[in-house]
């Protein structure tokens, strides 16, 4: 991970919310298989709460925060620390257009967004398998949802479907190809068998209940867009206080360009102003 990409916004925050901020590095794939992610992150926050006081923290005040990929860990520390049990809780989480689903491909918004810009469909479809360090996959059929058996697509559709969006998430036009048959080879590939580890929204109600406070932001022209809306009305449904922030101009990536002068978008630092507002409010 290039965690130069990450130094304006980590410093902007703490410097706004007169907080520290730690920046925490993990092993990446396919060198490193999942869920080596997850324990590199596990081992660094519970150490740090462990330690908390030595940088002048107070241990029931640490949030974890993460964008994209290290916004899909960031749910699942949550879940893990939830599951732990017997340590200082996570006041809040701050999720920045995060990966929260890989049961359902055919979003509105996988569509609508398909070439980006920056994160584009075909390597969203490739960023799992490269964790999981798969290669020779098809995906125009993973595309189609290939990989998960009809019981589980009748499972999980009252939690993941267009259905549950909003009428204007569909505004720009939404006709998705017919789904594809059931492809055991694909289901193997993909690891399905970890799927609440994958797919954060599907998580049991009595977990998610337990999550902290949320702040979630997402963006119109982001493929992820329409996975946030859900984990937000997951959240929602189980009485987890939720701050939403959709930016209509916003995209994919468009954070880490903060403080960098050309590249800036006029979006770009209220929403991370936004943000800042929520974290001096809790």
């Amino acid at each position: 991970m290039d965690t130069n990409i990450y130094n304006g916004l980590c410093c902007y925050l703490s410097r706004e919310s007169d907080s520290v901020v730690v920046f925490v590095d993990y092993r990446l794939g396919p060198e490193h298989q999942y869920p080596a992610q997850l324990t590199d992150a596990i081992a660094t926050t519970l150490h740090f709460m462990k330690h908390a006081k030595d940088y002048g923290v107070n241990p029931n005040h640490i949030l974890l925060a993460g964008d994209s990929s290290g916004g899909a860990l960031v749910a699942a520390l949550c879940q893990e620390f939830v599951k732990m049990g017997n340590q200082p809780k996570i006041r809040a989480q701050i999720l920045i257009y995060p990966f929260l689903q890989r049961i359902d491909y055919m979003l509105p918004s996988h569509f609508q967004n398909q070439h980006g810009p920056l994160l584009t469909r075909k390597r969203y479809l490739s960023i799992p398998l490269k964790f999981l360090n798969q290669k020779g996959v098809d995906k125009e059929k993973l595309g189609r949802n290939g990989h998960v058996p009809e019981d589980l697509r009748q499972k999980f559709k009252k939690l993941i479907s267009a259905d549950l969006l909003p009428s204007e998430f569909k505004a720009r036009g939404y006709n998705p190809p017919i789904p594809c048959p059931f492809s055991k080879e694909l289901y193997e590939a993909t690891n399905m068998k970890e799927l609440t580890m994958r797919s954060l929204i599907i998580r049991e109600d009595d977990i998610i209940k337990q999550f902290p406070e949320t702040y979630l932001l997402t963006c119109e022209y982001d493929l992820l867009r329409d996975e946030g809306f859900l984990y937000k009305k997951r959240l929602e449904d189980n009485g987890v206080p939720v701050t939403w922030n959709h930016l209509q101009e916003g995209f994919h990536g468009f954070i880490t360009f903060i403080n960098s002068r050309v590249f800036e978008f006029t979006f770009t630092k209220p929403a991370v102003e936004n943000m800042v507002s929520f974290i001096k409010g809790l």
